[in-house]
Parts: C-alpha cells; sequence; structure tokens
C-alpha cells in the first residue's frame, strides 16, 4: 500500500522513467512469449527456438539495468533523517523500491500479454497476418505455467536487481590494516586506535598512582609471620577498600563519558594495580536505526576522489576474450545461419569487459583534462569527471557496447542485405532505448548529487556561464575519448561476421 502511495505521489519525471521500465518491460515479455510460440509452432528445431530465447537475455538484461538506475535516481525512496523512528529505516526503503520497481515491470508484462493475444485473434476474433504469424502458435492453446513463468521473469529479475543494488550498508569506512597511527606524547609502537591530544594528561588518568602504593603494603602484610596476622589484615582490608575505591571512582569517571568524548582516553586501574590506558576514538558513536543498521552520525568526510582505475585492466582483458570468442563463433558458423549463440556470449562479454573499463577510463579522462597548467575551468570540468566516473563509467561504457554491436550489425546488413524481421528490431530497440535512458538517469542523477557544490560555487560568485562551459568540457572530452573506441570495438567484432 505505501508503494502504491508513493507510486501516486511521484513527480511527472519520476512517472516518465516508470513508465519507460514498463515499456521495456512490455517488449521484453513479448519477445519471450514469440519464442514460446515458435517453440510451439516448431516442435521439431528444438535449437532454433533454444537460440531465441537465448537472444531474450540481451533484452532482459538491459531491462533490468534501466529498472535499477530508475529506482536509485528516485528521491522519494532515498534515506531520510527521522524516517526510521515511523519505521521507515534503510531496509524498509530497499523493500518499497523493489516493490515499486515490481508493480511498473508488471504492468509491462500485463501489456505484453493482451498485445501478444490480441495479435494471436484471442481477443477480437481474427488473428494478424504478416511477418510474425509464424511465432504466434496460431490455432494452438497457450500453456497457462509457461506463460506465467516467462512473463514473471522480468519482475522478478528487476525487483531482486534493485533489493541486492539499494540494500543496506554500514557507511563506516573500514580502517586500513597497515597505516601508522600517532598516539600521545611518547608513544611507541603501532596503536590499535588514534589518540586525541592531551589524552595522557587528563584529569584522572593518574589515580592508578595512588591504588599502586596502596597495594605494595598489602602485598608485604600478606607474607608476614603469624604473630601480626591482625595487623596485617587490618591493613590489608584497608589497602583493598582504599584501591576498590579508586578503582570505582576511574571506572566512573571513564563510563560517565561518551565513547569518543574527551574523557574517553583516561586511565583506568584494574584490582592488581596495573595502570590501564584506553585508547580515545576520534569518531562519534554510530546510532542505529529502527531496523538496525548504522548510521554515521557526521556522514562521509569529503576528500580527494578515489581512484577507480583498478578494474580497467580487467576490463580490457575481458573486452579481449569477448572479441576472441566472438571470432571464433564468427569463423564456424555457415554464411547464411542466423548469429549462434557464440556470438552472444562474445557480445556478452565485451559489453561487460567495457562496463567494466568505463569508469577507469571516465577517471583518466579528468586527470587528462587537468595536466600541462590546467585553468578553473579545466581544473573543474577534471575534478567532476574522476568523481563521477563510477556513476558515469558504467553506463557510458554500456552505451559505447550497444554502439558498436548496432555497427556490426549495420555491417553485416549492407555486406549480406540481411533481413532482420520485426522482432530484431523491436530487440533492438528495446537494448539501445534501455541504454541510452540508464546513461540520461545516471547523469540527471550525477548533476542532483552535486547539487550543493554547485550552489556553494554560485554563491562564492562563479557564472553560470562557466558552470555550463565546465559541463561542454566534459561530454567533449568523454566523446574524444569513448567515440574512438566504439568504432575500433565495432570494426574489430564486425571483421568475422563480414567474412
Amino acid at each position: 500500500m505505501l508503494a502504491l502511495r508513493l507510486t501516486r505521489a511521484a513527480r511527472l519525471a519520476v512517472q516518465l522513467r516508470r513508465l519507460l521500465v514498463a515499456s521495456a518491460s512490455a517488449g521484453t515479455g513479448f519477445l519471450l512469449l514469440c519464442a514460446l510460440g515458435h517453440a510451439l509452432t516448431h516442435p521439431d528445431a528444438p535449437g532454433a527456438s533454444s537460440l531465441r530465447l537465448a537472444w531474450c537475455a540481451a533484452p532482459l538484461a538491459a531491462t533490468v539495468y534501466l529498472a535499477v538506475a530508475v529506482a536509485r535516481a528516485d528521491p522519494g525512496t532515498r534515506p531520510r533523517p527521522g524516517l526510521s523512528a515511523i519505521g521507515l529505516g534503510p531496509g524498509r526503503l530497499m523493500a518499497v523500491s523493489a516493490t515499486t520497481t515490481a508493480l511498473s515491470a508488471a504492468l509491462g508484462s500485463v501489456a505484453a500479454l493482451l498485445g501478444f493475444l490480441y495479435l494471436r485473434g484471442d481477443l477480437t476474433g481474427a488473428p494478424v497476418d504478416g511477418a510474425v504469424s509464424g511465432v504466434l502458435a496460431l490455432g494452438q492453446r497457450l500453456p497457462a505455467p509457461a506463460v506465467v513463468t516467462l512473463l514473471a521473469l522480468v519482475p522478478a529479475a528487476a525487483s531482486a536487481a534493485v533489493a541486492l543494488t539499494l540494500r543496506p550498508r554500514d557507511p563506516r569506512p573500514a580502517p586500513s590494516a597497515g597505516s601508522r597511527r600517532y598516539g600521545r606524547f611518547g608513544a611507541y609502537g603501532w596503536g590499535a586506535a588514534r589518540e586525541t591530544f592531551g589524552a595522557y594528561g587528563r584529569y584522572g588518568a593518574r589515580l592508578a598512582s595512588a591504588s599502586a602504593s596502596a597495594s605494595a603494603p598489602a602485598s608485604a602484610s600478606a607474607s608476614a609471620p603469624a604473630s601480626a596476622s591482625a595487623s596485617a589484615s587490618a591493613s590489608a582490608s584497608a589497602s583493598a577498600s582504599a584501591s576498590a575505591s579508586a578503582s570505582a571512582s576511574a571506572s566512573a569517571s571513564a563510563s560517565a563519558q561518551p565513547a569518543g568524548g574527551r574523557a574517553a582516553g583516561a586511565a583506568q586501574a584494574d584490582p592488581s594495580g596495573a595502570l590501564l590506558t584506553q585508547a580515545s576514538d576520534t569518531r562519534p558513536p554510530a546510532t542505529t536505526d529502527g531496523d538496525g543498521s548504522a548510521q554515521d552520525a557526521t556522514g562521509p568526510v569529503p576528500g580527494t576522489p578515489r581512484s577507480h582505475t583498478t578494474l580497467l585492466p580487467w576490463g580490457i582483458a575481458v573486452l579481449t576474450a569477448g572479441l576472441a570468442v566472438e571470432t571464433y563463433a564468427g569463423d564456424t558458423a555457415t554464411r547464411d545461419a542466423a548469429p549462434s549463440a557464440g556470438v552472444l556470449l562474445g557480445w556478452a562479454l565485451a559489453t561487460l569487459g567495457l562496463a567494466l573499463a568505463g569508469p577507469g577510463l571516465t577517471h583518466l579522462c579528468g586527470r587528462l583534462l587537468q595536466a600541462v597548467r590546467p585553468g578553473a575551468l579545466r581544473l573543474l570540468a577534471g575534478r567532476v569527471l574522476m568523481e563521477e566516473s563510477r556513476r558515469v563509467g558504467r553506463p557510458l561504457g554500456v552505451v559505447c557496447a550497444v554502439a558498436s554491436a548496432a555497427y556490426a550489425a549495420a555491417a553485416l546488413h549492407d555486406a549480406d542485405a540481411t533481413d532482420f524481421g520485426p522482432l530484431s528490431v523491436i530487440g533492438a530497440v528495446v537494448v539501445a532505448g534501455c541504454t541510452v535512458a540508464t546513461l540520461l538517469t545516471a547523469a540527471v542523477e550525477a548533476k542532483h548529487a552535486r547539487t550543493d557544490t554547485t550552489d556553494a560555487l554560485l554563491r562564492l560568485g562563479a557564472p553560470p556561464t562557466t558552470l555550463r562551459a565546465a559541463a561542454a568540457l566534459r561530454a567533449g572530452a568523454l566523446l574524444a575519448v569513448f567515440g574512438p573506441l566504439t568504432l575500433v570495438v565495432a570494426q574489430l567484432a564486425s571483421l568475422p561476421l563480414a567474412r
């Protein structure tokens, strides 16, 4: 019910993005039903039907990718302060996002079923003649379990991907294992926690000296002869009470302060009289929401943009492997046959490689913009690209892969005059539309993420033309890097198919 209310009360831009998800789900569901109809019409060709069903994985993956991007950019399901008090913590908001995505995809699946039944003539009584009549299973009854399974595939996959992407995480970063930490003056070695200035000389840190001096006569009197047992017992009890009171006062003074406070590093004394120094923590304590997820009280500390070039070699390796698989599949296939499953696997690996290499290439674009005595414009554009390399780089790499595949398909059509058919056109439109919409959604999300920075620059007196020039410079740099890369990958992918 909450998901329905948020869906109804959303803004127009959010509703348009959800409508795109429903449209992509409708196209993917229609292709899945057509694969089922082909299997029912041609029971003697299970290989061709399986190949059609395997090629439906491309629009399915594109639809799920778009659904995840739309769910991340939805402002109504973002965690806000105070929502945990009414039971809307990060876990509940993640469930709301997954439910909203499932509803949008289910709406598209219902539209696909209605369109498929209309073309079959089950709703009007007159089937449609044309190129798709061979995959509609005319005159045959559709198996209900198979139809429900295929139509539920897109909503289930989209909602599961959204739940996995938006799952609650601990915002506090893990401490590095090999970093050198500096404690108080005179500390030696690798401290387990950082101490603040003045932790050694705080009030209460020297209370253990009195207990240590009082425990020495107690140990001496305990080893005295039996003739002085009464006096030894009295002195031992007095020293024990003094030690207990000292340790109790030290513990009370330490526990009265919050963790990470100014008195958290005060020394404490154990019952044996040893001096125990508790290192203070400079970070504030983590607060826990209603659903049990830890939230940082101060939020992330802004710093230098992190480098996302670690996956660049892996992306290049996967891209090379995909091109090799596609070349081998193109050499072994016959000339008049449809693209085989090997070509699909090669394109999938090439897409994965470009998606992995996209953030690294975007980060390198930002570094190149700041090279050789940069001015304010190039410095601003480069820093923004470095900061948004992960958010924008992956959709840009996927768009690059889809553009290279479209170029290879166009080259194959010009060489062999091959007719792709209406179903191939529907699949290509779904994949291309989903990838472009995902890139635009990521760009809008990145613009909203740097709203505070833009407002701060405007308050400092930066002219709006400078911000627009920086945006144009970023777009030009990305086009200058990813444009030739798309052409090179497309040329290498089209060579084995055009032989």
